[in-house]
């Protein structure tokens, strides 16, 4: 259920709803708005709220009931939709998500060594990225594929996005990594496979940094948000969604993106969406079509895997674009976004 506050409602008048909220056995989830305040009430038994209750006290517009399993995650709940800003933990410049700018993550598959990855970030952010992404903790099908660096990969990637003044990302595979990556990222990331790692998302809905997650190999856009859910009901509301492309019949490419998922996501959810167009295909030559077309369907972001020497690259490489090819599709990123109304970060 969501109450919706007037927009001049008071702090007393609200303070009063999560109290009535608390006292019945419910988490109050506040989300306030440019205009009004709205609050969400969390439960295992959400039917037995009485909207009665409610709507005749002081302060409330309206009460509406939430229909879909997410209810956090719904639009519903924040009908302007959200913007996440990653950055400020660490005070470094702050970066958004969700807002008039298409934020444009790049890096190499995973970290391999200094001189790697300060090469690539200083020419990601010569074209325009503000994220510097790379593994050190790799999820590899095979157990004798490269692994990742551990934490000095962390160390190397924050050394590298410090000297070029971006923000990090990275993913982190367990809840054993958690605190060890937060000494160093901006923003944690999930990868597909670790979706519906529910006690793992459990653990990040506590966590005070960003969380990216990534859609799952075979997940349909309802068990995604759901997984969503589970981290914005553990307190932690700063998650952005990403389209990283499923796993289908078709074999002519890694995997197929599902550039669709990005405008529905935008009706069922306030969460800001990124597209994942290097796992989405797989191929250096398909990246930079479907990145054009994530940006004209909506996304509010890019995940781009760039390596300095993608032939000869660990991990990955088939799918990382050089650094000549990224610059190139940076400008052809700047004509698309003014026609769909947006701007790159």
């Amino acid at each position: 259920m969501v109450i919706v506050m007037e927009s001049i409602a008071t702090e007393e008048q609200i303070q009063k709803i999560i109290d009535l909220l608390t006292r019945k056995g419910f988490d109050a989830h506040r989300s306030t708005g440019a205009t009004r305040t709205i609050i969400g009430a969390v439960g295992s038994d959400a039917g037995a709220l009485d909207p009665r209750d409610f709507q005749l006290m002081e302060g409330v517009r309206e009460v509406l009931r939430i229909t879909e399993p997410w209810k956090l995650a719904g639009r519903v709940f924040r009908p302007e939709g959200s913007v996440i800003a990653a950055g400020a933990a660490r005070g470094s410049a702050q970066v958004s998500f969700g807002g008039p700018e298409v934020v444009v993550v790049a890096g190499p598959c995973a970290v391999e060594s200094e001189e790697q990855i300060r090469k690539v970030a200083a020419s990601v952010r010569r074209s325009g990225a503000r994220v510097l992404r790379g593994g050190a903790f790799k999820p590899r099908t095979s157990p004798y594929s490269f692994q990742g660096l551990g934490e000095e990969g962390l160390r190397l990637l924050r050394a590298a996005a410090d000297e070029q003044k971006m923000l990090v990302i990275s993913e982190v595979m367990d809840a054993t990594q958690i605190d060890v990556a937060a000494k160093y990222v901006d923003i944690l990331q999930v990868g597909a496979r670790n979706m519906q790692n529910f006690t793992f998302l459990r653990e990040l809905g506590k966590a005070s940094l960003p969380v990216l997650l990534k859609r799952g190999l075979s997940a349909t856009l309802e068990e995604w948000l759901l997984s969503a859910e589970y981290i914005m009901a553990g307190g932690n509301h700063a998650v952005i969604l990403c389209e990283r492309g499923i796993r289908t019949f078709e074999r002519y490419t890694r995997n197929t993106m599902d550039i669709s998922a990005i405008p529905v996501i935008h009706k069922l959810s306030h969460l800001p969406i990124v597209a994942d167009p290097s796992h989405g295909t797989g191929l250096r030559d398909k990246v930079a079509p479907m990145a054009r077309a994530a940006v004209a369907a909506g996304a509010d972001g890019l995940l781009i895997e760039v390596h300095h020497d993608p032939d000869n690259a660990r991990s990955d490489g088939a799918q990382s674009l050089h650094p000549e090819q990224f610059a190139e599709l940076i400008g052809q990123l700047k004509v698309i976004l003014p026609a769909v109304g947006r701007r790159l970060a």
